[in-house]
């Protein structure tokens, strides 16, 4: 059985309620839901969150009653692993064991429907501990990534014997995003952090890949979906 995931936090800081606020004609954390209610591959769907109207709406919607999080895992500090071992936990005292667990970022919205398949291919067929989605970096600390140094000069963050001139000539690099992940629950028990493990990439064309953490990203997002959608 696969088991989907969805946290969404009450609080948030840089853009107010976004996870329930309405966005392209519907509530953010409802183009995450759809998704996983309309896959076929998944078994279960789940919430962690800690605010009662979201996790009502998510009832309302068919998600697995496992209760809302607790308040150790509802402040700015909480893990997000911490928060999916114990939505396994509660999942599997309710159904039982799970093949896996697959989380999506409800601040991602622009993800297809492809990309929650693909990834439980590429999960599926190379039997990894995580898989995790990432975008080629538009930026790259081996070329125009830099920091200040013990001189207070600037260098690049990496740099590399004879120096790195091109872009083409710097190792691939990619941003961690929030599109999709799919765990072996085995390893989500027993590993303390997502880098733990076999962890191997699932990458996004990067259009798919913004996250919402700002009003500037909300606004953008949401042109995004209806110019896609409506």
């Amino acid at each position: 059985m696969i088991l989907g995931h969805i946290g969404a936090r009450k609080g948030s800081k840089g853009v107010v309620g976004k996870n329930f606020r309405p966005i392209a004609g519907k509530p953010l954390i409802d183009w995450s839901l759809d998704q996983l209610f309309r896959n076929e591959n998944i078994d279960a769907v789940v919430i962690s969150t800690d605010d009662p109207e979201i996790y009502k709406h998510g009832l309302k919607r068919g998600a697995l009653d496992i209760g809302l999080r607790p308040d150790t895992l509802a402040t700015d500090s909480a893990s997000k692993w911490n928060v999916w071992q114990h939505s396994l936990d509660a999942a599997e005292e309710k159904l039982g064991t799970f093949t896996a667990f697959l989380d999506l970022d409800c601040t991602s919205p622009l993800r297809e429907d492809e990309d929650i398949n693909n990834a439980l291919t590429l999960f599926n067929s190379e039997a990894p501990d995580m898989v995790m989605s990432c975008c080629n970096a538009r930026k790259n600390p081996y070329f125009n990534l830099v920091e200040v140094g013990e001189t207070g000069s600037l260098q690049v963050s990496k740099p590399l014997p004879g120096n790195v001139v091109a872009r083409q000539q710097a190792p691939t690099v990619y941003e961690h995003v929030g599109v999709v992940y799919v765990i072996d629950p085995e390893y989500l028990r027993s590993a303390s952090f997502l880098y733990d493990g076999f962890v191997i990439p699932y990458v996004v064309p990067s259009e798919r890949c913004m996250d919402i953490d700002t009003e500037f990203d909300f606004k953008i997002v949401e042109l995004l979906l209806k110019e896609k959608y409506l």
